[in-house]
């Protein structure tokens, strides 16, 4: 039986999955040793969607070359290793741009935010699992009017693992004093959806155009449980509880 709803945040409940990628993609061109666009850096990005912000970083580094020219800004950039210097500098970059948070409210996912008001008002518990780290999904939810509508917030903070590790899941689960069978997770990338699936949940994917392509291909999920057209949401999601027993 369904009891509570865990939703991801960038790229399910707002399009900030963009906003983040050129963040790294501005930090990367900043770093690189050779001249570089930030167009040249999205289209080698497409991979990293939905992981964790140390991870991103550390693959990043690795695939432009990054390291020697961080190192040699070791001082001014702070941090003790390449990626921690690599993402103090794309913190900064991400935390200016979402403190716009008319720009923040023009990425809302609109059909999904409305399944988690739906979720809310029929007696559903709700969560939020987020590799943002805490002082970002502050910022986005504050800009949205989401902060009240959770439960329990977990964020890049909270774990040791980001996804497609199960531990941010497992950590909700806990906090919320439910079995990880009575959870079901809204995601928007393969990452997130393993993730999910790993922590013993159900989940229903929302993949934006970014992560669509990765989400139908990684086969995680049967088709019926992948919204490709998010007008369906919410039908989907009544669905999978009528298949549990546990719709209205």
């Amino acid at each position: 039986m369904i009891k509570a709803f865990i939703f991801d945040l960038d790229g399910t409940l707002v399009m900030t999955e963009i906003m983040k990628a050129t963040s790294h993609a501005k930090a990367t061109v900043q770093l690189s040793p050779v001249p570089l666009t930030e167009e040249q850096v999205l289209a080698q990005s497409g991979d990293l969607y939905g992981i964790s912000e140390p991870a991103t970083a550390k693959l990043l580094i690795e695939r432009f070359d990054l390291e020697e020219t961080i190192r040699a800004r070791m001082d001014k950039l702070g941090g003790k290793t390449p990626p921690e210097a690599f993402l103090l500098l794309q913190r900064a970059i991400y935390m200016d741009m979402i403190q716009d948070g008319e720009a923040v409210r023009r990425e809302q996912m609109n059909d999904a935010v409305g399944l988690l008001q739906w979720a809310r008002a029929s007696g559903y518990r709700t969560a939020l699992a987020t590799m943002s780290y805490r002082d970002q999904a502050e910022t986005v939810l504050q800009a949205l009017g989401l902060r009240e509508s959770f439960e329990v917030v977990v964020t890049e903070d909270d774990v040791r693992q980001g996804k497609p590790d199960p531990e941010a899941y497992l950590t909700v689960a806990q906090r919320m004093r439910l079995p990880t069978e009575q959870c079901l997770v809204i995601e928007d990338t393969l990452a997130g959806v393993r993730a999910a699936l790993a922590a013993g949940m159900r989940c229903i994917a929302v993949p934006s155009s970014l992560t669509r392509e990765e989400v139908h291909a990684g086969g995680a999920l049967e088709e019926r449980w992948i919204v490709d057209d998010t007008g369906r949401l919410l039908e989907t999601v009544q669905g999978l509880l009528r298949s549990t027993g546990t719709a209205d």
